[in-house]
Formats: structure tokens, sequence, C-alpha cells
């Protein structure tokens, strides 16, 4: 059996359950930020990066080899690097070193823009031209994120900021790659086999990372790890591309207007972060710009 045997014919899911799936997505998702910082507390990011990867690709490949699934055809390896690059490794590490000085309430607002950045990704590569209204919107949200960076930066974008726009780039190339791929073959083999691919670089990066930062061990640490491992990593991505391929990219990009407002929420409920005054306001913003490129279409 090829791998087109058996990724083709994968059971389809009802608009109904593909929306539950990319809302629960979604909101493993809006956990990652918290439990980033909770690793934090246990290890370097470079480790914690690495380390998420290595168990997340373990989880994967139990399930790959337990059902026997063969490895994907050789076309498929190129979008499956992108997921690996951008979703993987490139999001997660962008993200983490973000948040060693950055709060997850700013965080949260910034990659609030992701779901514009997925959808502009995914009308260049499936060559559609989206409206002028559609492009406005985008840049109006944009703006919306670099002046909240700004002031909440003290006038000048931080190096955290630089990580987390690089994180919207690298993760809406992934996001559109994978949304793609999980058309051809199941959600879960998608993320299966890309952290698959990056296991190698994982293990060689973990060895490295673990032996120059110091490891401190604590219940928020290994919780914070468990669950950007499993939680994020492993079944955020196996909803989030099943859903994604059920529903489209444009209305599961909806879904994702919701996780940067859970994320605030989590922030202050499992952080204790006190919200200033700019973040909700810059993020219900940033809803509006998004919900009218929606509206806009491609």
């Amino acid at each position: 059996m090829t791998a087109q045997d058996s990724a083709t014919p994968h059971t389809p899911i009802a608009v109904g359950g593909g929306t539950l799936l990319a809302a629960l997505g979604v909101t493993a998702f809006s956990l990652t930020f918290p439990s980033t910082v909770w690793g934090l507390e246990s290890f370097g990011p470079w480790s914690l990066v690495a380390v998420r990867s290595v168990l997340a690709a373990l989880i994967a490949g139990a399930f790959l080899l337990a059902l026997r699934v063969p490895v994907p055809e050789r076309r498929h390896w190129g979008g499956l690097a992108v997921v690996c690059g951008g979703v993987v490794l490139g999001f997660p590490l962008l993200t983490t070193l973000a948040l060693e000085t950055s709060t997850t309430s700013h965080a949260a607002v910034v990659i609030g823009l992701l779901p514009l950045t997925t959808a502009a990704f995914a009308a260049v590569r499936t060559g559609r031209r989206p409206s002028r209204t559609f492009w406005l919107a985008a840049l109006a949200g944009a703006a919306v994120v670099i002046a909240f960076a700004v002031q909440q930066s003290g006038g000048a974008l931080s190096a955290a900021d630089l990580y987390l726009f690089g994180a919207l780039v690298v993760c809406a190339a992934g996001y559109t790659e994978g949304g793609r791929l999980a058309g051809v073959m199941p959600g879960w083999q998608v993320v299966g086999w890309a952290l698959i691919g990056c296991l190698p670089l994982s293990v060689g990066g973990a060895a490295v990372a673990l032996a120059f930062e110091p490891v401190r061990l604590t219940g928020h640490g290994v919780a914070g790890l468990v669950w950007v491992a499993a939680g994020s990593t492993f079944f955020g991505l196996y909803v989030w591309y099943r859903g994604m391929a059920a529903i489209g990219i444009p209305k599961a990009s909806q879904l994702q207007l919701a996780q940067p407002v859970l994320t605030l929420v989590w922030s202050v409920l499992l952080l204790g972060e006190h919200l200033t005054p700019a973040a909700p306001v810059a993020a219900v913003a940033v809803l509006v710009c998004i919900a009218v490129t929606q509206r806009a279409g491609t």
C-alpha cells in the first residue's frame, strides 16, 4: 500500500465536526503561551523547544508505528518541511524567546494577527487575488499591532516584538502548507510526519541545549512542558489541521479570532498577569480588522 492509498480515502468529516475540531485546536493553542511561561521556570528557551519537539515526535511516532502508516510520497515532503520549519520549530522557538521578556498578554495581541497572515499566505499559495478591502483591513490590523507593540515597548519595537513578528510569518506558512496537506492525508499524519522529520534536529538540539542551559524541575515547569509537547504541538495541531481540511482555511481562521482573547483570559487566571488597558482594546481592534477581511473574502 502506498502513502497515497492510505492518505486519500480518510474518513470525511461533516462541517459541524470540522468546526468543533478546529475550535478544540484554537483552545489548545490559546494555552500555549501560559504553558510556555510555566515551562521556562524549569528549562531554558532552547531546551524547552527542543525537548517539547522530541516528546511530541515520540508520541506521533508511536501512533504512526502502531497503525503501520506508510511513509508519505516524496512529493509531499517539501510541504512537510515547511510545516516542520514553521510550526514545529520556528514558531515555538521564536515565541519562547519572546516570552523571556514579554508578557503573554502582549504576545497574544501581536500573534492575534496570525489569521490575517495565514489568509494572506493562503491567497498567495492558491494564486487567488484578495480584494482591496481585504488588504486595507489587513494593513489596518498590522498598523494596530505595530502601534500597540511600540506603545507597550516605550517608543520602539523590542527584540521580543521582532521575534513575534517573525513567528507570525513562519507559522502562517506552516499553517497554509499543513492545511493543504491535510486535504490529501489525515491531519494527524501531517503533524506526525513533520515531527518525525524534525526529530534528528530536535534530538541534537536538545542534547546541546541541555548541556548549556540549567534545568530546575518544578511542578509548573513539568506541566508546561507536557502541555506544549502533547497538548499544543501534537493534539492541537492534529485537530486544527483536521478541522481546517474539513471547513477550509478561511472559515478556520475565523475561529482563530478567539485565540488572543482566550490567551488574555489564561494569562490572568493562570499567571496572575495584570492587563494594561491597551491590551484588550488592541485585541478587539485586531479582531474587527480580521472580521472585515473574512467578509471581504479573496
